[in-house]
């Protein structure tokens, strides 16, 4: 065996090792802040104001900001779970469906987030096509949250 292919093969070795022991590293580690992962309970629930809001608002809003967060296979694979699981605390702490009150919602946010293109993330809508809203859909969710929370 050559000397090149030794030295590529021992640089691979540590690469399959390295990853191999991140995914020892659970993602409070890595984060002070960090929240264990996972749904806790569902608190708070509110009217809709129709079923199709509630889809939308599902379908784009809830794997971030509620308890009802889906974790795909990926979510479990460090580094990107840390980055996932990072993603979700924030999202939790700035809203959160699940255990907000009508109260506590600031509609207006919501919608400028929405009509920014900042909600959803463009970096999670590759992966997950449900969330990735048409204009009409887009408008119909607006109306549909004006609606449920007041303007």
């Amino acid at each position: 065996m050559s000397r090149r292919r030794k030295v590529l093969l021992g640089i691979v070795a540590v690469i399959v090792i390295a990853f191999i022991g991140l995914q020892l590293i659970p993602p409070e580690k890595v984060f002070s802040d960090y929240k264990f992962p996972g749904n806790p309970p569902v608190d708070a629930q509110f009217q809709w104001d129709s079923p199709q809001t509630e889809q939308l608002a599902r379908s784009a809003c809830y794997d971030c900001h509620s308890n009802e967060t889906r974790y795909p296979w990926y979510s479990h694979v460090a580094p990107v779970s840390w980055l996932i699981y990072d993603d979700i605390n924030v999202a939790r702490d700035s809203l959160n469906f699940s255990t907000w009150s009508k109260r506590e919602i600031d509609v207006n946010d919501i919608i400028d987030q929405i009509q920014q293109g900042a909600m959803p993330l463009p970096i999670y809508l590759p992966l997950h096509s449900e969330a990735q809203l048409t204009a009409e859909q887009k408008a119909q969710l607006i109306a549909g949250l004006q609606a449920t929370f007041g303007s």
